[in-house]
């Protein structure tokens, strides 16, 4: 009861974040008290810091590669593009901002489409004069596209880099898992929002309102590079995994190259972007905060409570695989939404990974099924995950306020039709390329 009493403190503190207090502060406070109390030791730490150490690293790099594209202008002048071959039909120009959120998703991981491209979009619309109701279907659609499909990647969610690392499951591999699953998550996610947004946004607008996709290039050295360096970052995930090399590795070159060239180290003349202001805008708590939350919910497993959550698991295994993943995935969302996806991801991982007499085909669906309840769960709460929070706090800022009671309505009726099908598709796929006993 102690253990979960720290936690729930912990995560009380870090989703209030009272007088500004950094996220990694008050997980770390958590740990602390864990250590105190003799909850967790000492020899846990090199434990949980091997598990969170490459998923936190690449989060970074990503972020800093986004934040660095944004300020090209990158995803702008993308939108602009996107809105123009909408041919000033809002019914189509949905769908179409839904692929591209899932397209900047699957590449800069889900705090980078709905945090970055949220305000593009509102931008947009309030330069083609949505009316509120159609503006908020746009919002909301480039809100939850950001995690129904951050599936398909390794990096495209932390909370996929966290699963890949404990169970080493390779970039490939993953893909190739996962990359189907999206689809289907993508397919759900447009059909749902489509059901119920289509008539709020059909309507037209005037594309000659739309500013020319070029105006948005603020750094064309930038700008330009980007797109070798994104094609070049992509294949490097492929090759290098079957050679074991970490994907924070990969990750770090490209952001360190890409900073580079934001510097004019290369070339001559004054950088066009502060690379100052990017270094100081990464998320840096995000460190502190991975091992500190990861230190209570290792005080939670020496505690026993995961035993709770294995013995569930237990039952859905012994099942088949369909019930392995549909309980796996709605077990998972469930306790991402009332404890945050984070935490729950490792919660689940730790279960997973100690249960007894599993097999391979059953255990990989558990896995990837946890994976998936982590990354959609979430949408069912704001406190789901801290992205959700922090997308919530930049619509305040723009004006645009909702509150958690129309969240949670509107979670409730998109977020459990995405999950399902999307659980289902993992349970059609993935007898069909195969199970290893370990990913």
């Amino acid at each position: 009861m102690i253990a979960l009493a720290i936690f729930i403190a912990t995560l009380t503190l870090v989703i209030w974040q009272p007088r500004g207090l950094g996220i990694g502060w008050s997980a770390m406070a958590g740990a602390v008290v864990d250590l105190a109390f003799g909850i967790i030791h000492w020899r846990n730490i090199p434990t949980v810091w091997h598990i969170v150490w490459n998923a936190t690293f690449t989060f970074i790099a990503l972020i800093i590669i986004s934040l660095l594209l944004d300020e090209a202008g990158l995803f702008r002048w993308a939108a602009l593009h996107v809105a123009r071959w909408g041919r000033g039909r809002g019914h189509i120009l949905l769908p179409l901002i839904v692929l591209l959120g899932a397209g900047i998703a699957a590449i800069f991981a889900n705090d980078g489409a709905a945090l970055l491209l949220t305000p593009i979009v509102m931008a947009i619309l309030l330069s083609l004069a949505f009316p509120p109701a159609a503006a908020l279907a746009f919002i909301i659609a480039t809100g939850f596209v950001a995690d129904t499909t951050s599936l398909p990647l390794v990096i495209s969610n932390l909370v996929n880099i966290v699963s890949a690392n404990v169970f080493h499951i390779g970039f490939d591999r993953y893909a190739l898992v996962m990359i189907p699953v999206d689809i289907i998550a993508l397919l759900a996610t447009l059909a749902v929002l489509g059901l119920l947004y289509r008539r709020t946004v059909d309507r037209d607008y005037a594309v000659a309102a739309l500013d020319m996709p070029k105006t948005a290039i603020r750094d064309a050295l930038v700008f330009r590079a980007a797109w070798p360096i994104l094609l070049i970052l992509l294949a490097a995930y492929f090759i290098t995994a079957p050679l074991g090399i970490p994907v924070s590795f990969v990750t770090i070159i490209a952001a360190l190259l890409l900073l580079a060239i934001a510097a004019r180290l290369f070339t001559p003349g004054r950088p066009i972007i502060d690379i100052r202001r990017i270094l100081q805008g990464a998320p840096w708590q995000v460190v502190i905060f991975s091992l500190g939350m990861y230190l209570v919910v290792y005080g939670l497993r020496n505690a026993g409570l995961t035993d709770h959550i294995a013995a569930a698991l237990q039952l859905f295994a012994a099942h088949g695989i369909w019930t392995a993943a549909l309980g796996t995935g709605i077990l998972a969302a469930v306790l991402s939404s009332i404890m945050n996806n984070m935490p729950s991801v490792l919660v689940g991982a730790l279960a997973i990974e100690h249960l007894p007499n599993v097999a391979p085909p059953i255990h990989d669906a558990m896995v990837y099924a946890n994976i998936i309840g982590c990354d959609l769960g979430p949408k069912f709460t704001p406190i789901g995950s801290l992205a959700t929070l922090l997308w919530l706090h930049v619509l305040a800022q723009k004006g645009t306020t909702i509150s958690w009671g129309q969240y949670m309505k509107i979670g409730l009726l998109i977020t459990p039709p995405v999950l399902i099908a999307t659980l289902a598709a993992l349970a059609v796929w993935l007898p069909i390329v195969g199970s290893t006993a370990h990913g």
